[in-house]
């Protein structure tokens, strides 16, 4: 069985696209999973926008809590690219119309809850940890919960059939559970762990996926996923292409289209990054070439012998042109790898490091960075996290998905440079520490030409355009 996220609406109409495959590597169906699907996200959007309305609701009758507007941690959310709604004022227009404030939108798959849902063990812990999410603090500085809002029970209630895994199949009939969906750029990246429980009672072998490179990624699938779980993976696919090795080869992406051996061998370095991260973690790993119709025998060789010289195994996967036929290869190595039991999965780090440790080890160790760097707002905000009991949480680094450092301009596999914290956030229910590094945004924007300007429904019903 395999176990992936849920697509969000913002990459759909924006420039990513669905997250249902391609060609004959595809769940169905596509088009119904690519928009809204079973209305997971917009229940995941309604419950947090119900407790942004009771916080702003209790400041306006007598705020018996005493929250301090100006340190109002929790956002809106909605499922759309908005980079208009990034930050905002609201309660303007009168004194019935609620406090004057400052606040913002995120993209719903950076919502806690969406967080929250996707690590519940059970509908009783899913209350449980929604009940801990803390939505700002007191004019005295101290953690204002959900639970002290009594908004725990309305949002699990809200969320009670969402809760339930979505099972659908392949085009070759294998089952799917989609669930869950946040980003791994700026959360933890991992689908449910219910359906990933749920479906290792049910088949022998589950494969699930971590968004974006190992860095991030697979990062936090071990660091939190597992560590929250007790997941304890067998082996890891690590997903190549030749376009991206060649990219990372210093290749323009209007010319990753044409052969170039070379480009793919310095381009090699990137993935040597990956594989050294991964095996850090005790897990064994094989790599994938994810076959294009453009790529060359000689440039699939040069990643083969690239990863043979550095001892690990590499197969061509053509999934895409074959469906299970062009991956059976691979299938079949990585049910071997599975099998031998020589996984020694553990965590990057020790949660009992300070939460400053603990950030500065992953980018050190993943990031292949010198140090991080923050300014004295921000290192206050990591010290009054721990003076609140919230030390031992692991972190979840929210950093561009183009490149190790925080530029993603920087290809390759660079080293020594810095990594700049922007802000910190605490996600008490999902229990882990978000570090926003660099530029990343919460809420993305849509591009020039957003990929909504091909969707279409032509005369017969059907829906034209998405990808």
């Amino acid at each position: 069985m395999i176990c992936l996220r849920e697509p969000s609406l913002g990459p759909c109409f924006g420039m990513k696209g669905g997250a249902a495959g391609g060609g004959h590597a595809q769940v169905i169906p596509m088009t119904d999973i690519n928009l809204h699907f079973t209305g997971d996200f917009h229940a995941i959007g309604a419950a947090h926008n119900l407790l942004s309305a009771l916080i702003d609701n209790h400041i306006h009758w007598d705020n018996q809590l005493n929250i301090d507007p100006r340190r109002i941690t929790w956002k809106r959310v909605v499922d759309m690219n908005d980079r208009s709604l990034r930050d905002i004022t609201c309660g303007l227009g009168g004194i019935g119309n609620g406090i004057p404030r400052q606040s913002g939108f995120d993209i719903t798959v950076a919502s806690e809850i969406m967080a929250v849902f996707c690590l519940a063990s059970d509908i009783d812990d899913l209350k449980k940890r929604i009940g801990n999410m803390v939505i700002g603090y007191s004019r005295s500085n101290e953690p204002i919960r959900a639970k002290q809002l009594n908004a725990d029970g309305a949002i699990t209630a809200l969320l009670k059939d969402a809760f339930q895994p979505n099972l659908v199949q392949t085009l070759e009939n294998n089952p799917a559970f989609i669930h869950g969906g946040p980003f791994a750029n700026i959360a933890h990246g991992c689908n449910s762990v219910v359906s990933t429980k749920l479906a290792l009672k049910l088949a022998d072998y589950v494969v699930t996926e971590a968004g974006f490179g190992a860095d991030l990624g697979a990062e936090k699938f071990f660091d939190i996923k597992c560590r929250k779980s007790g997941l304890k993976p067998d082996a890891v696919v690590l997903v190549a292409t030749t376009k991206a090795l060649k990219m990372h080869g210093g290749i323009a992406k209007d010319n990753l289209g044409a052969e170039n051996v070379d480009a793919v061998n310095k381009g090699c370095k990137n993935l040597k990054r990956h594989i050294e991260n991964i095996t850090k973690f005790g897990v064994p790993v094989i790599v994938a070439i994810n076959d294009y119709v453009t790529d060359t025998k000689e440039e699939h060789a040069a990643i083969i012998n690239y990863c043979k010289e550095i001892g690990v195994q590499c197969k061509i996967s053509s999934h895409w042109e074959k469906g299970g036929k062009g991956a059976s290869d691979l299938a079949e190595e990585v049910a071997t790898m599975a099998d031998s039991n020589s996984s020694k999965f553990k965590p990057l780090y020790d949660n009992k490091l300070s939460l400053w440790d603990k950030t500065q080890y992953i980018a050190q160790n993943i990031y292949g960075a010198s140090e991080i760097i923050a300014d004295k707002k921000v290192r206050n905000q990591f010290k009054k996290l721990e003076e609140d009991g919230f030390g031992e949480y692991p972190i979840c680094m929210a950093k561009t998905q183009y490149s190790f450092s925080t530029d993603p301009a920087l290809m390759g596999a660079p080293s020594g440079h810095d990594v700049p914290i922007r802000e910190v956030r605490l996600s008490a229910g999902a229990e882990f520490i978000v570090v926003v590094c660099g530029e990343i945004m919460t809420m993305p924007g849509l591009p020039r030409i957003p990929a909504s300007e091909g969707i279409d429904v032509d005369d017969e019903g059907l829906i034209q355009g998405l990808f």
